[in-house]
């Protein structure tokens, strides 16, 4: 894998310092690269492996090819969700290729779902449903946890994608999957059935699947 050729960025996070427990960026900092054990810090710092639990470094990632939105700069200078999201709309057209229709296009854009059926921080009847804006600030909800405010990217740069890829697991997330794909359709209630449509794959486990159209009749 070409890791110097790839870059991450994100669709979307809670309005928090990098290292902070809810922040988005913090698993891939703690699973993909997995600096930690990279530097030997929790090791003996020979080998770079983590002695005490097994774990091997990541991903050989340059630290300059994670793009995350700007909320520790925006916290610690007093700006704000609105400032951030307007940052990181500006840094990703400067950096990223645009479409015709200046929105962003990624090679694979990986997904999940919440269990109202939000994707990204699109929450259902949210105002990024009929914004233009590529880059949103997200008041804190309150009918899902973590109530924190967020930023989000619109989904429309969703159909700009390469590829898109939605995950899925758990028997928690089964009913609101089997909506999804139910014979109701209303992306502003259900966000997430603007990805349910061809060209995207979607990757889910038994339990996940355990109410598809379908399922339920026995059929598979």
């Amino acid at each position: 894998m070409p890791w110097e050729l790839v870059h991450v960025w994100f669709g979307d996070d809670r309005f928090v310092a990098r290292e902070h427990p809810q922040s988005n960026v913090l698993p891939v900092d703690q699973v993909l690269v997995r600096a930690a054990a990279r530097a030997g810090l929790s090791g003996d710092g020979a080998t770079g492996v983590d002695v005490l639990v097994g774990i091997e470094p990541g991903a050989p990632l340059p630290a300059g090819n994670i793009h995350p939105f700007p909320c520790a700069q925006a916290i610690a200078e007093s700006r704000g969700a609105a400032w951030c999201a307007q940052a990181y709309a500006e840094q990703i057209r400067a950096e990223v290729e645009l479409d015709d229709e200046g929105w962003p296009v990624f090679d694979l854009v990986l997904l999940g779902v919440g269990p109202d059926g939000h994707i990204l921080s699109v929450f259902p009847g949210s105002t990024a449903l009929a914004s233009t804006e590529l880059a949103l600030a997200v008041p804190a909800p309150t009918h899902v946890e973590p109530h924190v405010e967020r930023v989000t990217l619109n989904p429309r740069f969703l159909d700009a994608a390469r590829e898109v890829l939605v995950i899925s697991h758990g028997a928690g997330k089964a009913e609101v999957i089997g909506t999804i794909f139910g014979s109701d359709r209303d992306p502003g209630r259900w966000p997430a059935q603007l990805v349910r449509r061809a060209g995207v794959t979607w990757l889910l486990d038994e339990a996940a699947a355990a109410r598809l159209p379908g399922r339920a009749a026995g059929r598979s």
